[in-house]
């Protein structure tokens, strides 16, 4: 009878000395194959990355911005103050310290001239009509008439024609707290008046210019060449001797008042003084958190009264 020998049972070792052979560790090629399919995915996406942001890329450089055109809006304009239409005066009683420059009206273009000797052609100036038979008969010669005489030059008078102010910059100033009464030059002092007569409406208005020694805020220049400027705190009318005191006194930057249309006007060499009424004079007063009576300080860029 043959003896059977038992089988080894490979999920017993400690019973046969049978160990699994750990020399292979199962599963390590494919490992392999994913860890490099993983690097192969994200350099293809790095690299479409790349190609993707370089032709966004605008080779062309931007153009510069265009020179500042004289009489253009500055910087530093209230976002209240519209400016007019072109071609139109600013509206009354809307505040804005700049309006549109009027647009030139361009000359319609010429048409051609109909050639001379040409069928339906209008004769030239003295040339003879043409007969019946279509023939120009011989030209009369006509003398020259001579040129008038200019007039002799009077001694001591301008002979150049007067040149015409512009009128676009030119504004006046409206208490918010008394509507009516405007900013108006009286005997060198600016105070709070009433509209009188034309006289009145002159010294009223103002051309609002680049502030003399700082071009984001403004100066105000009256109709003789005079500015506006504070000395002692006490606001007047005076020529610009061109001082940097004088600049500075005469330069007002605007700032927000409270609302309804309305702007305070601080002073450079003072930032924390601005423009107010006080029995109806202009003056220099402080402003801050504690001001009382803070409607004394807002006034109205309206539309020019002369």
């Amino acid at each position: 009878m043959t003896e059977e020998k038992p089988r080894l049972i490979p999920t017993q070792p400690w019973e046969n000395g049978w160990a699994p052979d750990t020399s292979h560790v199962p599963g390590t090629r494919r490992l392999w194959m994913a860890g490099t399919l993983a690097l192969s995915v994200v350099a293809a996406c790095v690299t479409a990355i790349v190609v993707t942001d370089r032709q966004a890329v605008d080779a062309t450089p931007a153009a510069k911005a265009p020179a500042a055109t004289p009489g253009a809006t500055y910087p530093g304009l209230l976002t209240f103050a519209s400016p007019s239409a072109s071609g139109t005066e600013a509206p009354s009683g809307k505040s804005g310290l700049w309006s549109a420059q009027p647009a030139t009206p361009t000359a319609p273009a010429a048409s051609s001239a109909a050639t001379p000797g040409a069928p339906g052609a209008p004769a030239a100036p003295g040339a003879p009509a043409p007969d019946a038979k279509g023939s120009a008969p011989a030209p009369v010669k006509n003398p020259p008439a001579k040129p008038a005489p200019a007039p002799a030059p009077v001694p001591g008078k301008s002979t150049a024609a007067p040149t015409q102010p512009d009128r676009s910059s030119w504004r006046s100033v409206e208490a918010a707290n008394y509507p009516g009464r405007y900013w108006h030059v009286s005997g060198g002092l600016v105070k709070l008046d009433p509209v009188a007569g034309s006289e009145s409406r002159e010294d009223s208005t103002f051309s609002v210019v680049p502030g003399l020694s700082n071009g984001s805020c403004y100066s105000f220049k009256t109709h003789d060449n005079r500015y506006v400027r504070h000395r002692n705190f006490i606001l007047r009318a005076e020529r610009n001797d061109g001082s940097s005191l004088f600049q500075q006194d005469a330069t007002f930057c605007a700032g927000y008042s409270g609302g309804g249309g309305a702007v305070l006007l601080s002073s450079v060499n003072y930032p924390n003084y601005a423009l107010r009424t006080k029995d109806f004079q202009m003056r220099l007063d402080p402003w801050g958190y504690t001001t009382t009576n803070r409607q004394d300080f807002s006034f109205r860029i309206v539309s020019p009264l002369a």
